[in-house]
């Protein structure tokens, strides 16, 4: 399942760079933050589902040293 939310969260990063873009290019700040924003909460998501694979290697890890 982490392929699935790798894949959400790359698009939702780029969605995000796409809106701080188009607020730049508009010079709109609000439009530019959200697009920040968007980009951090992104990045925060991929950084939860990365400790969730590093956890269940582990488990794995110790499931086959039995």
């Amino acid at each position: 399942m982490a392929g699935i939310e790798d894949i959400k969260n790359a698009a939702e990063k780029a969605a995000g760079k796409a809106k701080e873009g188009f607020g730049n290019a508009t010079d709109n700040d609000r439009l530019k933050a959200e697009g920040q924003t968007d980009q951090g909460k992104a990045s925060a998501k991929q950084g939860v589902t990365d400790v969730k694979d590093a956890a269940h290697g582990v488990a794995d890890s110790f499931k086959n040293d039995k």
